[in-house]
């Protein structure tokens, strides 16, 4: 197995590691989404409280992974070697790097996560092939230069990168620099490098989508939705070309792509998308 440790400033060690309970974590609540067990209570709740609002979130949820597994699969089959997955959240097989793996063995892989119960289970992250490589970096998205820096201690930036943002801007507030920070990542990036995201759709059932910012709010989280024009200006103000098909629905982006997937019809308010640097 070959694997690159935590860098030193990055991260405490497991048997130092601090875990807010008092207050729901969206790694977290996606996690109980999911059906994990690496959940509090604290988390459970707001994950039941909306769900009551939107009994199709724990679909949505196994779509927005399903998405990742495909564009992953797409990126990998197509050159990609080197993947920057920051939001990781908590490891869910089949992880990020599994899937380029199984497609090029050689495929090396930095996860990003902010929520310290991540690096708990980051060893899960760290099970890499011989040939290829996985990290953990213990940050924050909001430090767009801090990640590009440390990540190449794994990663060459001289060679394209894959960016995988899943299910993380719609926390990041435009006051927070949601377009400042996906574009300082996306500079840091040379020629032929993707940008990869999902982002929770603002311009469809708008009444639904506001108590579910408003319930999110009173558990100490900022939910942002964006319309699909605010999703696509992600890959437009950053001189990226969409890969087809566009910005479009998590379950409509190459679905062919799928392995094991279930689909019934069921509407998925997430927006989904890839995008190349020329």
């Amino acid at each position: 197995m070959t694997s690159t440790p935590p860098a030193a400033d990055t991260a405490p060690t497991p048997d130092r590691i601090e875990i807010d309970t008092s207050r729901p974590h969206p790694a977290r609540v996606y996690d109980w989404f999911l059906g994990g067990k690496d959940n509090y209570p604290v988390d459970e709740a707001l994950g039941r409280q909306i769900v009551s609002l939107e009994p199709q979130t724990k679909y949505c949820a196994r779509h927005n992974r399903w998405f990742m597994q495909r564009a992953t699969r797409h990126l990998a089959r197509t050159g990609t070697r080197q993947f920057l997955d920051i939001g990781a959240g908590i490891p869910t097989v089949p992880n990020l790097h599994t899937v380029a793996q199984r497609v090029n063995p050689e495929a090396r892989v930095v996860y990003v996560d902010n929520d310290p119960i991540v690096l708990a289970h980051a060893e899960a992250l760290l099970n890499s092939t011989p040939e290829g490589a996985t990290a953990y970096l213990q940050a924050d998205a909001r430090e767009p230069d801090r990640i590009a820096r440390l990540a190449r201690d794994v990663l060459d930036f001289t060679e394209p990168v894959a960016v995988s943002l899943i299910a993380l801007l719609h926390f990041v507030p435009d006051a927070d620099g949601a377009y400042d920070v996906v574009g300082r990542l996306v500079d840091a990036l040379p020629s032929g490098s993707h940008l990869v995201l999902t982002q929770l759709a603002g311009d469809v059932d708008v009444e639904r989508t506001r108590q579910a910012v408003a319930m999110y709010r009173a558990g100490g989280v900022t939910l942002v939705p964006r319309t699909r024009e605010e999703t696509e200006r992600f890959f437009t103000s950053n001189g990226l070309d969409l890969v087809d098909p566009g910005v479009v629905w998590l379950p409509d982006w190459r679905p062919h792509l799928g392995v094991g997937e279930e689909r019934d019809g069921t509407a998925v308010p997430l927006y989904a998308g890839v995008g190349r640097k020329p």
